[in-house]
């Protein structure tokens, strides 16, 4: 398995578990499509999402790499303080997970969350939805090529 997989299994795997807590608890995926109905606690999306620096390292030869995933939160709620205030609480369980273990378990070197950005979201025949998306960057050195 490459290291970029390690990482965001792990990432994955931290948030599953951590969420799992809540009641009720959101469905946590990994890059599949938003169901048509959303789960009372929530939907969270991991986002494989892209490589945004590669820096080789010589002698002997390896590589940083600097990779951006994405966590998309989705939440439904009957008025928009409702869907405001689960939002919030996501976020900030995603946070201190994230915050508690920057290794993911020895997965990378350490991992960063950014800012979300929001937006609402309507979902045609169902009721409204608050969402955020929010960078990960995950850092981590390979040997040999950036491939694995």
């Amino acid at each position: 398995m490459s290291m970029r997989e390690t990482a965001i299994a792990a990432l994955h795997g931290l948030l599953a578990a951590a969420l799992a807590a809540r009641n009720p608890a959101p469905l946590v995926l990994r890059g599949d499509t938003v169901p048509q109905r959303l789960p009372p606690g929530g939907l969270v999306v991991i986002r494989d999402g892209e490589t945004v620096e590669e820096t080789a390292i010589l002698s002997p030869l390896a590589w940083a790499i600097e990779h951006r995933a994405e966590i998309e939160v989705t939440v439904a709620g009957a008025t928009p303080a409702a869907r405001t205030a689960l939002l919030d609480a996501l976020l900030v369980d995603i946070a201190a997970a994230i915050t508690a273990d920057r290794t993911l378990g020895g997965a990378v070197e350490w991992v960063q969350p950014g800012a979300p950005d929001f937006e609402d979201v309507e979902f045609e025949g169902a009721a409204a939805a608050r969402a955020a998306s929010v960078p990960v960057t995950l850092f981590f050195t390979v040997t040999g090529s950036p491939l694995v």
